[in-house]
This record gives structure tokens, sequence and C-alpha cells, in this order.
């Protein structure tokens, strides 16, 4: 029996502060990063095929800090089977939530918590590779018994019990081959926040938008959050350059109090605005219940900060989003992805997942793909986010062609990142922090 060998884990920073790609009202000068895991097996091959990749995402100081929290996970993994099943993963997931002294960390939040997510992802990664499938491919080959133990009910049960998620998984099961050969045809729509990064000049937000349009995207995202003059002008420059077809959404990466929030979204709903992402704090559930009552029809999003699978629990119970933006890497892998994108489909709302930041693009759209095909079976009103940032360094690299992307075929999560960029970027001691 195969056995994992060690966690290498390296500390990669991207530069994106000097152009102000990624900047927010919140986030001013964010170096895209990630803290990169290995998952390496003693049969991985000279090529590291039969490897796991994984990867914390951060926008800079702290990225070490990630780094040894991964490596605190080094003695539950290291000398363990390959974990090439769904029996396995269940309990690698179980085994790392479950370590009573790192949980105290948290608990399942935090520092820690993200960590497990990437070591989760990779031993996922690992997995899929070595069954010749695509991670959304993986998970919808696996039975709907098989999809429920790999979540953890527990604090869940008062909103969603194992029966339901049994049952919700087998409504979904008929239609899974169809949808598939559906979504290796068409793709699966896509809108970009490239455009809207709140450093950016109005002449370099307009023209981006413009070309957003020509490659056939119809949603466009905009930070906003600092200044309300400042964001109306720059609404009214993109409204005017797309035209009235095109959806506007825009986010406040947190910088509201609930009352500032209201206030704000009403001042900029002429302009027509589909959502509000992250208007107050990913922890105030009950704020966020509050904004989206005031601010109705138009939508509250967040999820990139909810820190695990019990808030995302309580936003839906509150009514508190009208579309839940998980991410990859902030919870723990993709276990409790699995219980998220499952407590969606027993509320009904629609999962357009978060994607702004390194590799995050390579690993969503995975997990939105295997939600259409195995755990809603749906994808109205549902995009994946897209930025056009970095994408060269991954082996495997996201594709979006005419504002959809294009479904991976290439097995595992897409989370492998090229040998040469690890070592350019490596920080602090890659040529590109050292010159």
């Amino acid at each position: 029996m195969a056995v994992i060998t060690g966690l290498d884990v390296v500390d990669v920073r991207f530069p994106t502060s000097r152009d102000l790609d990624g900047s927010d009202a919140m986030h001013t000068d964010p170096d895209y990063s990630a803290a990169y895991v290995t998952m390496c097996t003693d049969d991985g091959g000279a090529e590291g095929a039969g490897n796991g990749y994984g990867l914390v995402f951060t926008i800079g100081r702290g990225n070490d800090v990630e780094v040894a929290a991964i490596r605190a996970l080094e003695t539950h993994v290291v000398g363990r089977p390959v974990p090439d099943s769904p029996e396995l993963l269940a309990d690698l997931y179980r085994r790392l939530v479950g370590d009573s002294q790192l949980r105290w960390l948290g608990p399942e939040k935090g520092v820690m918590h993200m960590a497990i997510g990437a070591v989760v992802n990779a031993a996922w990664d690992l997995a899929s590779r070595r069954a010749g499938l695509p991670l959304w491919q993986y998970i919808a080959s696996l039975t709907p018994a098989q999809l429920v133990e790999q979540i953890d009910f527990r604090y869940l049960t008062d909103a969603l019990t194992p029966d339901e998620a049994l049952e919700i998984l087998r409504r979904a099961e008929p239609g899974r081959s169809e949808r598939a050969e559906r979504l290796l045809e068409r793709g699966y729509p896509a809108y970009t926040t490239s455009a809207g990064w709140l450093g950016y000049d109005d002449a370099k937000v307009e023209r981006l938008a413009r070309e957003a349009v020509a490659d056939g995207f119809t949603l466009i995202k905009l930070k906003v959050g600092a200044d309300c003059a400042d964001d109306e002008r720059r609404l009214r420059i993109v409204r005017d350059a797309v035209g009235p077809d095109i959806e506007l959404a825009i986010d406040a990466n947190q910088r509201w109090d609930v009352g500032d929030a209201i206030d704000w979204v009403r001042r900029l709903a002429p302009y027509g605005v589909r959502w509000i992402e992250e208007p107050t704090s990913p922890d105030d559930v009950l704020g966020m219940a509050t904004i989206a009552r005031a601010v109705a029809p138009i939508e509250v999003a967040t999820g990139e900060h909810v820190q695990n699978r019990v808030i995302f629990k309580q936003l839906l119970q509150a009514e508190a989003i009208s579309v839940l933006q998980l991410d990859a890497c902030r919870v723990g892998g993709v276990n409790e992805n699995l219980a998220i994108l499952v407590l969606a489909a027993k509320f009904g709302v629609p999962v357009c997942p978060h994607a702004g930041g390194v590799g995050l693009c390579e690993l969503v759209q995975h997990l939105a793909m295997a939600d259409y095909v195995a755990i809603s079976g749906k994808q109205d009103r549902r995009v994946i986010e897209f930025v056009d940032h970095l994408h060269e360094h991954f082996v495997d690299p996201v594709s979006v062609i005419g504002g959809h992307y294009v479904a991976p075929t290439t097995p595992g999560f897409g989370a492998r990142m090229h040998a040469d960029s690890i070592a350019r970027f490596r920080f602090p001691d890659g040529p590109e922090w050292v010159s």
C-alpha cells in the first residue's frame, strides 16, 4: 500500500501590489500569495503525477504563518496510507479537524482551519489524479451515500440532517450524465472582477469594462466602499460604457457598519446593481440580515471570509444572503465545501464562488461544476468569479472563453504550480524578492 512520505510547503508570493491588482477598500496593497503544499507519496513518480497539490490563498504578510500551520499537520499525515478512496478521504478530514489541541486554536476557523483545508484539498487532488478524473467529475462519480459520508453534520442537524442530504443528492443523481455532457459542451457562466479593482483609474476601468463585454461577460463586479462619490462616478462610467443589459455587482469587502451599508447601497442602486458583496463583517449574521431586508431587491452576497459551515448555516437560516460565495481555501477543504453546497441546495440559494486570488479560479470551478452535476442540479443565476491574473503559473490553468469557464478535463484539482514559478516567487529568497 502506497503511503504519504512528506508535506512539502513553500511560501510563494506575487507582487501584485505594484500595479494595484486585487486592490479594494479594505485591502489596499495586496500581494497575492500561496502557502503551497505538496503531499508527497512513495510512488509519486519522477514528474510528481502521483502526488497531491493544494494551497492557502493569502495577500502577503502572514503567508509564513500559514506555512507553519500546514507543517504542524505533518504528523497527522506522513506515514499514513495514500488517501485515494472516499473512505480514506473522509477519515483524513475527520482526523485533521478532530485533533483536540489544534482544534483549540479555532475551533474550526482561522489560520489552522485554512491549513487543514490546504491539506484536505491536496488529498482530493491526489485521489482524483489517481482516478484519472478532474475533481468535478471525481466528485460526481461518488454515490450519494459516499458524498454524505464526507460531511461532518455536527452543528448542522437543526438545518440539515444526513437523511435530508442523502435525499437531495439522490434527487440529483438521475441527470448527472446529461448535465456533465452539457457542461463539457457549453462550459459554466463566469463574471469578471478584473475591470473593477479600486486602485485603477477611471480610464482603465472604462476600457476594461468594454473589453469584458466584448469577451462575452454579462456581469461585471466593481469594488466600492472608500468614497461614495467616487463609487457613484465609477458606476456611472461603467454603466454608460456597457449599456443597460449588462449586470453590475458591487463589493465593499467588509468596509461598512450596518447603517452605512444600507445608506451607501441605496445611493448606488440607481445604476442597476444585482448584488452587494460583503457589506459588513462576515461574522455579523444579524447585521447581514438587516442589510438584506433594507436593500432588497438588491441581493446580499458573501462567503469568501465566512469561516466555516456553521456561519453559512446561520446566514441561510436568517435569510441574510441571496448569493452564497464559497471559497476553496477558507474552510476545511472539499469536505466542508460539500456540506456548504448541500446546505445551499436545501435552502435554494445559488452558489457563485469567490475566485479573487491566486489559484482560486483553478480550484472553485471544480466545486461549482460538481454542484451543478451532482448536488443542486441547477445553473440558473449562478456564475463563477473570474480574475485575469497569475494563471500562467499553473500547470493546468483555467480557461474562460466567451464568458464561460471551459470544463477542465485534466485529472486533479488544478492547484499544481510550475516549478519555475515557485523558484522565482519563493519568499523571501526567490529572485523576484531578492532583486
